[in-house]
């Protein structure tokens, strides 16, 4: 049995991939289309069942939860119990270490954004400028 130390790193380390999977999938223009498609499914779909599973590929928080069952399964992974409830542990937390992992992206894009946008004000601003000075020469 790992000790804790391990198994924590090891948590830490496996949110990664889960959160990078989960939010390329649900987000990046690499799968625009299929998640569009997904999206109109998503609302046309007849049955309960299908608009929950095309919703699966919109949502990070529910796609998460089965890349962190993926991860598992290929890692086995445990966390503090070595039968099957160290992998229900481990499930649980791995899904809120992946989420915690994109949120932390998802406010780093909008601060990225957020500067972006201002820098760019600052350069209309400065241009608006020369232009009245040259104006006024």
């Amino acid at each position: 049995m790992m000790g804790l130390g391990l198994q924590v790193a090891w948590l830490l380390m496996l949110g990664i991939p889960v959160a990078c999977i989960a939010w390329t999938v649900t987000h990046e223009d690499l799968f625009r289309e299929p998640r569009q498609y997904c999206q109109r499914k998503c609302v046309e779909a007849r049955s309960l069942v299908r608009r929950k599973f095309f919703y699966l590929f919109t949502c990070e928080y529910c796609f998460s939860h089965y890349v962190a069952a993926g991860v598992l399964l290929v890692a086995r992974y445990k966390l503090l119990y070595q039968d099957w409830r160290g992998y229900l542990v481990a499930f649980f937390a791995l899904v809120w270490v992946a989420n915690q992992y994109m949120s932390i992206y998802n406010r780093l894009r909008l601060d990225i954004k957020h500067e972006q946008v201002e820098i760019k004000s600052d350069e209309q601003k400065v241009d608006i400028h020369k232009v009245d000075d040259r104006k006024a020469a």
